[in-house]
């Protein structure tokens, strides 16, 4: 029996109850089912909060310990000694301890794997080339940058994925407003030219899409606006990855078309040609009468006397 509370229960009709989809995952996970108590009514799951008082006045209250492994190994001690040796409250001649043995035959197991309780959510790389989280910032690779990357974090360590999945460094965990830099993510920058290539716009589209620095260049031989340009496929990187931005760019060379209205009418003929779908094959075994069947053309003449007026008259052969 739980509380109706956003982790639980994302929305109530009534009886009918929208839980929480990740929670729903817990549940099947662990193999248990959930009631919870009606707004409002939390005196309908009594014996639950009996349990945490229990707990918190008896385990929790005025101790102290140094680290969370300390923390642990005080709270089995707790259990061991305290908590399974009062009595059974169904039963005083046995204890906690005791009833659990008897319970334990009817228990499922445990499940082989731990639930992942990881944190995932999404980041994105600026351009010094850290991702914050937590209120920290961590380094991530140059070919990161003004990516949307995928975060997963967990107690022990913390990582970040690309699109496609690539694993990067994870680095340690970090408390409070700190920066973490990993060498192995910032060494290839030093192995950049002097000037940094990527630190300005055009410079990480090239990174990113090595066919924009010729497009580029044939769009300026024709007049047009580079930095508009690179500002707008920058963008377009946003909802696409860069293999097909580059591909249209290739196609645009191809047919000497190096404008942003020739690269969004290629991406939306290949968008559309994604779109189509094959021709279904006719069967006809249901109907063999149609096999042989044939159209003639009709003859367009009866439509041209239509439009004629009958009361003039008609024109000489010539």
């Amino acid at each position: 029996m739980t509380d109706n509370l956003r982790s639980v229960v994302l929305e109530r009709r009534g009886e009918a109850i929208h839980f929480h989809p990740r929670f729903l995952e817990l549940s099947a996970h662990y193999h248990f089912a959930t009631r919870p108590c009606r707004p409002a009514r939390g005196n309908e799951k009594g014996r639950v909060e009996r349990a945490i008082q229990y707990v918190r006045h008896n385990f929790f209250a005025a101790r102290p310990f140094t680290t969370l492994t300390d923390f642990n190994r005080q709270a089995l001690d707790w259990r061991n000694q305290v908590a399974h040796q009062r009595p059974w409250p169904g039963d005083d001649s046995r204890t906690v301890a005791q009833v659990l043995e008897e319970e334990k035959p009817r228990l499922l197991p445990l499940p082989a794997h731990p639930f992942s309780c990881d944190l995932t959510t999404t980041v994105r790389a600026d351009k010094t080339l850290y991702v914050r989280f937590d209120l920290n910032d961590y380094s991530v690779p140059p070919q990161a940058l003004g990516r949307t990357l995928t975060l997963v974090a967990s107690p022990p360590a913390c990582a970040c994925s690309m699109a496609p999945p690539k694993s990067l460094p994870t680095p340690a965990p970090m408390t409070g407003m700190n920066s973490s830099t990993n060498p192995h993510t910032i060494r290839p920058c030093w192995k950049q030219k002097r000037k940094a290539l990527g630190s300005t716009t055009g410079g990480r589209l090239a990174i990113l899409v090595p066919e924009s620095p010729a497009f580029l260049q044939a769009a300026f031989e024709r007049g047009e606006s580079t930095a508009r340009l690179t500002v707008q496929l920058l963008r377009l990187l946003d909802d696409l990855w860069a293999g097909e931005l580059s591909a249209t760019l290739r196609e645009a060379l191809d047919r000497h078309t190096p404008r942003l209205s020739s690269v969004a009418f290629i991406l939306a003929r290949r968008h559309r040609q994604r779109r189509q779908r094959a021709p279904l094959p006719v069967n006809l075994s249901r109907r063999p009468d149609l096999e042989n069947l044939t159209v003639s053309n009709p003859s367009l003449e009866a439509y041209d006397e239509l439009t004629q007026d009958p009361d003039e008259d008609p024109e000489p052969e010539s």
